[in-house]
């Protein structure tokens, strides 16, 4: 018999919610995931994840910024709709792939694992671990002033470079693949004239 502790433990290696029963193993990439898994994988499909939204809502404290100055990150936060996704992984695979993304997202503990239902194109469904943004952990911020984001977007540098330039990577990317995000294209635009403006204060 599974003791408190041993379940414990296991849901920090997500043992206990992926793969779902039946080791099918998917996973939803809603940012970086979706053009640079790091996995290998069988499938990827497009795929819509309900309750929840694509969100500028976690400090970047070390890859895009600093504890003084941080930058943001993209993180899920709940409400709406994000639209990205979905990764089939072979069984054989399932495990290094575990093992990666957790090394990936779960370093700062600011992200939540999940096995929550997406949606294909097709109207078929399936499971897929998704991380959340973790409410209340120092690092998440609210998305709902985009004057705000926009700041700590111009003013982000850390070892993985600017804040600005993470933004534009995302918004290209969406735009390539034709998901629209209106709110990250407001942030953008707004956090380029910050830094025009920056650079002209500075000169």
């Amino acid at each position: 018999m599974s003791t408190g502790a041993e379940n414990a433990n296991a849901s920090i290696t997500g043992e206990l919610i992926w793969p779902d029963e039946g080791g099918v193993a998917w996973v939803f990439g809603y940012g970086s995931l979706m053009w640079e898994p790091g996995f290998p994988y069988l499938e990827r499909r497009r795929a819509l994840l309900i309750g929840y939204h694509r969100s500028l809502c976690i400090l970047s404290i070390r890859n895009r910024g600093t504890v003084e100055r941080p930058g943001l990150a993209l993180g899920l936060d709940r409400g709406g709709a994000c639209r990205g996704f979905a990764f089939r992984i072979h069984p054989d695979d399932v495990e290094a792939a575990r093992v990666y993304l957790w090394e990936r997202e779960m370093s700062h503990g600011v992200y939540v694992p999940k096995s929550l239902p997406v949606r294909f194109p097709d109207a078929t469904r399936t499971r897929a671990l998704v991380f959340v943004a973790r409410l209340g952990h120092p690092q998440y911020v609210r998305d709902d002033e985009h004057e705000r984001a926009a700041e700590l977007v111009a003013q982000g540098v850390g070892i993985c470079g600017t804040a600005l330039d993470y933004l534009r990577n995302v918004v290209g990317h969406l735009d390539e693949f034709g998901i629209a995000d209106c709110p990250l294209h407001r942030v953008l635009i707004r956090a380029e004239a910050i830094a025009v403006r920056n650079r002209g204060d500075t000169a």
